[in-house]
């Protein structure tokens, strides 16, 4: 098949300028495959639909359109990172993430109490009133829960419509945190054990996700970087006759040291969890491009 040569026209909308990639090669390409996959995997009312989310996407100004699919049903299983969910609180009691510069004096932003996060700055002071709010939902909680009882309960307790947690609280998403010990929720939960009852089983989720993938008539899977997240998802299908239907990765990483968050999609086909006959794609990317790129360009309307 022939290269299409991209073409820019005036005024273009999202999804005629991803169908003007779709007959590019290298990363434009991928994009346009990405949306194409997307789309379907949205659209088949049979799939059970999750989304894996890593890296800094909350800080970096992800939050509503995570939100916004949670509240769409364009989620249907949320599994994520301690931090992303830290960020999601932060930004609901009414605190900011503010844009900076990377080349700043860490030094200097260290003395000021700033925290950063490359070009994202946070006042450290934000972190006493998410302790505050924690701790007061820590109070509230029974002795013996599951992670994702846990959040859930979180997500009761936020008046921020955009909240990830609360659109998730609201839609009966599941939000799974896998590693929510290595966060500031762990730590205030482990600060707040050292007085109070709290035990959150980290193996009691299990069976309740098993179940749902063994209860899908087909599935995909949306991941954004990689990391706990994206394993936490390709995992569920190892102890199922099934495998993942639709994949779609964004992410930086290589696959050449064989860690997970580069490895290709392709690679977990030889575990049987990505579909011999599955459509995938990697685009390799800053997932703050492509996921805004590719959620839109899939909302507006058919690509080719």
């Amino acid at each position: 098949m022939p290269i299409r040569h991209a073409a820019i026209g005036r005024d273009m909308t999202v999804r005629q300028l991803v169908d003007s990639l779709s007959g590019c090669a290298f990363g434009a390409g991928r994009v346009a495959e990405a949306v194409d996959i997307y789309r379907d995997m949205v659209n088949d009312t049979e799939c059970m639909k999750f989304f894996g989310l890593a890296g800094a996407m909350v800080p970096a100004g992800m939050r509503q359109i995570v939100s916004d699919l949670v509240k769409n049903g364009d989620i249907d299983i949320l599994v994520t990172t301690g931090a992303n969910l830290v960020h999601d609180i932060i930004e609901s009691i009414g605190l900011h993430h503010y844009k900076g510069v990377d080349a700043a004096d860490d030094i200097e932003l260290k003395h000021c109490a700033i925290n950063r996060i490359y070009d994202v700055f946070l006042p450290e002071g934000h972190f006493s009133k998410f302790e505050e709010k924690l701790q007061s939902i820590f109070g509230e909680l029974p002795e013996h829960l599951s992670i994702t009882e846990l959040l859930s309960h979180i997500g009761s307790k936020l008046d921020d419509d955009n909240s990830i947690l609360k659109s998730a609280y609201d839609a009966g998403v599941p939000v799974y945190c896998p590693a929510i010990q290595d966060s500031i929720i762990g730590l205030q939960a482990w600060l707040y054990k050292q007085a109070k009852p709290l035990n959150v089983d980290v193996f009691a989720d299990m069976r309740g996700l098993i179940d749902l993938c063994f209860e899908a008539k087909r599935s995909g899977v949306l991941i954004v970087g990689g990391g706990v997240p994206k394993n936490f998802i390709l995992q569920s299908m190892l102890v199922t006759p099934k495998s993942f239907d639709y994949a779609i990765q964004l992410t930086m990483d290589r696959p050449e040291t064989g860690g997970l968050s580069g490895a290709t999609l392709d690679e977990a086909r030889s575990w049987g969890k990505v579909g011999e006959n599955a459509r995938s794609v990697t685009v390799y990317s800053d997932a703050t491009i492509t996921l805004p790129l590719i959620v839109a360009a899939a909302k507006s309307g058919e690509v080719g």
